[in-house]
C-alpha cells in the first residue's frame, strides 16, 4: 500500500515538473546567433518562442577603441535607415573618431607643417 502511495506521489511530482515542448516558428532549425529565442507565456497559458534581435555593439573610435559619445547604438540595417544627423556629431571625423584623437591629429599635422618650414629655413642660414 505504501508502495502504491509512493508511486502516486512520484507520478504527481513528474506531472507537475513536466514542461511543454517548444519548436522553432521559422524554418531555421539550428541554435545559431541569428536564431536566438526567448520563452514567453501567452495569455492562454501556452509557452511560445519570441525571436530576439542580436545585441547591438557600441560605436567605438577607430584609433583608440574608446566608446563614442553622442552616437546611439544601432544594428547595421537600422543605421542605413536613420538620418545622417543621428549618426554623427558636428566635428571633423565626428562619429568616426573621438575628440581626443581628432585633437591629436590636428596637433600632429600642425607640428609636421612647422617642421617643414624649419627645414626650408635651415639651408638659407648656411
Amino acid at each position: 500500500n505504501s508502495h502504491a502511495h509512493e508511486l502516486f506521489v512520484r507520478h504527481r511530482k513528474e506531472k507537475s515538473t513536466m514542461v511543454q515542448r517548444l519548436t522553432y516558428r521559422r524554418r531555421l532549425s539550428y541554435n545559431t546567433p541569428s536564431n536566438r529565442v526567448k520563452i514567453v507565456k501567452t495569455p492562454g497559458g501556452k509557452l511560445t518562442f519570441h525571436y530576439t534581435k542580436k545585441r547591438v555593439g557600441i560605436p567605438k573610435c577607430g584609433d583608440c577603441s574608446e566608446k563614442l559619445r553622442g552616437i546611439p547604438r544601432f544594428r547595421p540595417a537600422e543605421l542605413a535607415r536613420i538620418s545622417r544627423r543621428r549618426k554623427t556629431v558636428n566635428r571633423a571625423y565626428g562619429g568616426s573618431r573621438c575628440a581626443s584623437c581628432v585633437r591629436d591629429r590636428i596637433v600632429r599635422a600642425f607640428l609636421v607643417e612647422e617642421q617643414k618650414i624649419v627645414k626650408q629655413l635651415a639651408p638659407k642660414k648656411k
